[in-house]
């Protein structure tokens, strides 16, 4: 398991860190007012659509049933399966882009709109489009994961982030002299990073046997199971997406700055819950399909509990890290160009109402897909549709009440994912009888005494570094960050390892072996 996610960790550390790239790129191209709200705004309705459609919905429902026919009746027909699949995408997502784009055509075309709304609906109808292309290439991942092959799925986002980096500087300014000009090439070069996407996987699909060919989805029985499987399901993997979505629209209403704030909040949390957290997710999928197809519930409950261990372990340090040094990273990483100090002030207290709910985050996304593998859809989506219902009351709540801005919308995600955790274990313990979970919850005593003194460690140091040496020069930013995060990572695995912490004696020893290699 750690081997595995630890292959599509690495890819996925290389994405996210071309993806922190990308947003220092945004940060200092567009900051975080107007245009930067529109593009953030545009760009999260695609990509929704990307998670409910590819990742989420279709992924989820798709790869259970590929693996049982991949076992149960051979590769012939999980194939032809695979085929019948592509060709309903090929036909539904277009469809799917038509209406939406002339939706929003019709919408400026009523007019009343204020500048900064009409760009957002502008760009929105520019890159649509990238939707039906990322579903394509979200399809070839899943294929890819459920073949065994995890590292090169894992690795494609990070082609949109070079794209993407790429339309910053070479493609937008040829698009005018303003940033409100400019950010329409960078629009275009999310279309050109769809295609890459897609094309990049295809050399793994065609060594693995795939050959496309058209069967017609109206009729074959998979693409029918898998539709009446990811209708529920495309609200249940892509609740934290579509809770973002519908909160930073109450948010765009209220003051744009808050989405721009908001995503550079999110994209930092989403480093940690990618590299180890989503890894875990799309290791656990495949695994548990397996194991479920096999009826060896006992070692599905093994790799469950193992999974929730080894996933704790990671990021309640990560989640601590980034909520004590929120500030010093989001300045390292933005605060140059139109991102200034009052953008850095905003981002990282968003980052820090975040960061608490970076575990049930995770865990949610590994709950889900127990219950994907057990082909039980509806359980994750009804919760999820109350959950939901909690988050837009706590938004508006801290956003309207409270007006804690960008903080707001953190605080409500946290909120409501705890409750999210909370009912799908309660769920899960109750369909499976027992989850076996006594060894994970006898270690959360000892990992909470070691996340709270590697926070302390973290913050004081932190605060003398402040105090005594300041942040005006790029090596003391990077001191700043670096010096208390290296000491409170030192502390922390050093007092996990003496307290006889599972997870902890298991990833030291991997990496020393591979060291020792």
């Amino acid at each position: 398991m750690l081997k595995s996610s630890g292959g599509i960790g690495a890819a996925t550390m290389a994405s996210r860190i071309l993806g922190l790239v990308r947003d220092q790129s945004f940060a200092a191209f567009m900051g975080t007012h107007g245009v930067a709200a529109a593009f953030s705004y545009a760009f999260m309705v695609p990509n929704l659509f990307r998670r409910l459609l590819g990742e989420g919905a279709l992924t989820a429902a798709f790869i259970p049933i590929f693996k049982a026919k991949e076992r149960n009746e051979g590769e012939t027909s999980m194939w032809q399966a695979a085929n019948a699949v592509v060709s309903g995408l090929l036909i539904v997502a277009p469809v799917i882009v038509l209406y939406v784009m002339l939706i929003i055509s019709l919408l400026l075309v009523g007019g009343g709109w204020d500048p900064d709304t009409i760009l957002m609906f502008q760009l929105m109808r520019l890159m649509f489009p990238y939707m039906m292309l990322a579903c394509l290439g979200a399809v070839f991942m899943g294929i890819l994961n459920a073949r065994g092959h995890f590292f090169i799925p894992a690795l494609s986002p990070a082609i949109l982030n070079v794209v993407l980096i790429a339309s910053v500087w070479l493609l937008a300014p040829h698009f005018g002299q303003t940033v409100r000009t400019r950010v329409f090439g960078l629009a275009l070069g999310v279309l050109v990073a769809g295609v890459a996407q897609a094309l990049f996987q295809m050399p793994a699909m065609r060594a693995e046997g795939f050959r496309y060919r058209w069967i017609s989805p109206w009729r074959d029985p998979t693409t029918r199971e898998v539709v009446v499987k990811m209708i529920p399901s495309a609200v249940g993997v892509a609740a934290f997406q579509l809770n973002v979505m519908l909160t930073q629209s109450l948010a765009f209403g209220e003051n744009k700055d808050i989405v721009a704030e908001f995503f550079y909040a999110v994209r930092l949390m989403e480093l940690p819950q990618g590299v180890f957290g989503l890894s875990l997710a799309t290791f656990l999928l495949p695994t548990l399909s397996a194991l479920a197809v096999e009826k060896n519930f006992h070692q599905f409950r093994v790799h469950l509990r193992q999974g929730f261990s080894h996933l704790i372990f990671v990021n309640l340090l990560s989640a601590v890290l980034l909520f004590t040094l929120a500030e010093p990273i989001i300045r390292l990483l933005f605060e140059r160009g139109k991102f200034d100090a009052n953008s850095t002030s905003h981002v990282s207290f968003g980052l820090v109402c975040l960061a608490p709910g970076l575990i049930s985050f995770s865990l949610v996304n590994i709950l889900a897909r127990a219950f994907y593998a057990l082909n039980d859809i509806r359980t994750p989506m009804r919760i999820s549709v109350f959950c939901l219902t909690v988050n837009l009351l706590f938004t508006a709540f801290f956003l309207f009440g409270v007006k804690l801005g960008a903080g707001a919308l953190g605080v409500a995600n946290s909120l409501s994912s705890f409750f999210n955790l909370g009912l799908l274990l309660f769920a899960l313990r109750k369909k499976m009888k027992t989850l076996e979970m006594s060894e994970c919850t006898a270690q959360l005593p000892r990992l909470a005494v070691a996340g709270l003194v590697a926070g302390l460690l973290a913050w004081t140091l932190r605060w003398l570094w402040q105090e005594h040496l300041g942040h005006a020069t790029l090596s003391l930013k990077l001191g700043e960050v670096f010096v208390p995060m290296t000491a409170a990572t030192v502390i922390y695995f050093a007092l996990t390892w003496w307290m006889n912490i599972p997870s902890a004696h298991e990833m030291i020893g991997l990496i020393s072996a591979r060291v020792r290699r």
